[in-house]
């Protein structure tokens, strides 16, 4: 299956059996649960006490990255360059001692639902738009947002067109920073005066030049998954330790709002699903893109030893050494395996270079086909 986005192609190949086992283990849960329900009710009559949480995240996962950037390149954005208004980058964060009105990751998301909701009463339409949580270096989350800015003033609109006006925090003729800066206090609502005047002076900011490099969706989701990701900001995904206990945890990471996938699929013949991966992959590898890691030093390709062994049979050992490390740039591989997605700038032009390339009758078979040829 070839799939084509404004801003990926990605190529799949579905395992049917794995499909199979995972519906019949999804099934034999569920009548696992039902067994256990039943025999609860007919022992207590009672309902059943909901289940307690076990599950504790530590960190950004690799795979919500993977699947992050996939599906902001995937996204179709026309709705949101429909309404014409500038796209700045707007962060929301909390005061200093932020543990006390964001003990857990729900209420940062009860928070971030009340903003959607106060922006749709003071503006006079629905905010839509990409969210990415982050944390900082004291453990504070802070949530990025990359969408409109509205024009005019707080409460104009629903000023003018409601017959029972009732204002709001925010309203009196505040433009969008002042209002966003009014509203997000109010929202926190921390309970001492001194660190919410703080929180009101400095909890949030809207940057335009971060929000005008997002030209296309491939800038948009690189920028997204690299933010916060080099190892200078590795902290920013990892979760505070108020937050590392089963229940407490941040919930996902990213999302977004009133937009939805541009992205269709097509199937493949297995041998031009083979070569178009491997054209895909070349395509790849010819963009040159590294990645920084850190390996352990080793000597001729064997890993440097942590102890040195003296005598026979190990009998005696020197005085352990230090293990060492290097930086190294190394070449990123897409579509080792033939699967696997590539971001690029421009999804429909890159397929339609793709379908001529598997069109060309004097295109290249795979090593087995030619074997096959041959035969």
């Amino acid at each position: 299956m070839l799939t084509i986005a404004p801003g990926a192609l990605a190529i799949g190949w579905p395992d049917i059996a794995r499909r199979e086992r995972t519906a019949e283990r999804a099934r034999e849960t569920a009548r696992q649960r039902a067994s256990d329900l039943g025999r609860y009710r007919a022992e207590y009559v009672d309902d059943p006490a909901p289940l307690e949480p076990t599950r504790v995240v530590s960190e950004w996962s690799r795979k919500s990255r993977s699947r992050m950037t996939r599906k902001l390149a995937e996204l179709d954005y026309g709705p949101l360059l429909k309404l014409g208004l500038k796209l700045p980058m707007t962060t929301l964060t909390y005061p200093g001692d932020w543990e006390v009105v964001a003990p857990t990751g729900k209420a940062v998301k009860r928070h971030l639902l009340t903003f959607y909701k106060r922006f749709a009463r003071a503006w006079g339409f629905e905010w839509l738009g990409i969210w990415k949580l982050e944390f900082q270096r004291r453990g504070a989350p802070h949530i990025h947002l990359w969408g409109p800015e509205p024009e005019g003033t707080a409460g104009e609109l629903r000023r003018l067109t409601q017959r029972r006006y009732r204002p709001a925090v925010g309203d009196g003729g505040l433009e969008y920073r002042e209002w966003l800066s009014a509203v997000w206090a109010d929202i926190v609502a921390h309970p001492d005066p001194e660190q919410r005047r703080l929180h009101q002076g400095a909890g949030t900011a809207v940057n335009y030049r971060e929000g005008a490099r997002m030209r296309d969706p491939r800038r948009l989701a690189v920028y997204f998954t690299k933010h916060g990701s080099y190892s200078a900001k590795e902290y920013q995904n990892r979760v505070p330790e108020a937050w590392q206990a089963p229940g407490a945890g941040p919930g996902r990471f990213w999302g977004y709002r009133g937009l939805e996938s541009a992205a269709a699929g097509v199937e493949l013949d297995p041998v031009a699903a083979v070569w178009a991966g491997r054209i895909l992959r070349r395509y790849a590898r010819a963009q040159g893109v590294t990645q920084q890691r850190t390996v352990r030093r080793t000597r001729g390709g064997v890993p440097v030893p942590t102890d040195r062994v003296i005598g026979l049979a190990g009998a005696q050992y020197a005085e352990p050494t230090r293990t060492r490390y290097r930086t190294v740039r190394r070449r990123v591989v897409r579509l080792g395996n033939g699967r696997g997605f590539l971001c690029v700038n421009d999804g429909p032009s890159l397929a339609a270079s793709l379908a001529r390339a598997l069109a060309e009758p004097t295109a290249p078979l795979p090593p087995a086909e030619r074997a096959w040829g041959r035969s």
